[in-house]
């Protein structure tokens, strides 16, 4: 991999880092604690949100009447996106090991929390319930797939590709044909080494990046 390709995404590494700190800041000026499964807000938050609650038939009358129309078909996802979860989970949980791939945590990825928010009332609740399982499993996906194509093709594509997983910059440059199978088996090995830093967690670990670098 080029030098200087290598030092924009340490950079990029960093100004994450740097972003989860701000946001645990935020965190804590927005004054809410977690505590295991649960999101804790100090009372004077709590009674703030309550202030602003709508209540579900003041609720009903601010609703547009075109979100009534495309409820069904919005609500209707939940079942090809169930069968997904399914399959995708199904598929990871049996070829994973058989590839040395470190399975993917659903639980960073799926994440629901907003029905702590006392400023939501039942249905806004469901509503945000049911957006952040569809996110959130679309992301689970992603990154399923990225070690999939990580284990079979880490090739760019020609063309820029939007919302590219978080692997792909590290991905072997388009038509570089110089020891592809070797740098395929590097990519192959990191697999492995990343699985095995999940069964050891306090090893460093550097789950992307394979053990030979693109010249």
């Amino acid at each position: 991999m080029n030098n200087r390709i290598s030092q924009i995404i340490e950079q990029m590494g960093t100004l994450e880092e740097e972003l989860r700190t701000l946001l645990e800041a935020q965190q804590s000026r927005l004054r809410y604690q977690i505590e295991g499964h649960r999101i804790v807000f100090e009372q004077v938050i709590r009674e703030a949100h309550q202030r602003v609650k709508l209540g579900v038939f003041r609720w009903f009358l601010t609703v547009r009447p075109q979100n009534y129309l495309t409820m069904p078909i919005i609500y209707g996802a939940a079942v090809p996106l169930l069968f997904f979860d399914f399959s995708i989970t199904l598929y990871q949980w049996i070829c994973f090991p058989v590839y040395r791939i470190a399975r993917v945590s659903r639980a960073d990825y799926i994440v629901f929390d907003h029905q702590h928010l006392a400023y939501l009332n039942v249905i806004e609740k469901f509503h945000c319930l049911y957006c952040s399982y569809a996110v959130g499993l679309l992301a689970y996906a992603q990154e399923i797939i990225a070690r999939t194509e990580q284990y079979f093709c880490p090739i760019k594509h020609a063309r820029k590709v939007r919302g590219a997983n978080t692997r792909y910059e590290q991905f072997l440059n388009y038509g570089d044909e110089q020891n592809f199978h070797e740098r395929l088996e590097a990519y192959r090995a990191a697999l492995a080494r990343e699985k095995a830093q999940q069964a050891t967690p306090d090893t460093p670990a550097k789950p992307h990046s394979a053990t030979r670098k693109e010249s």
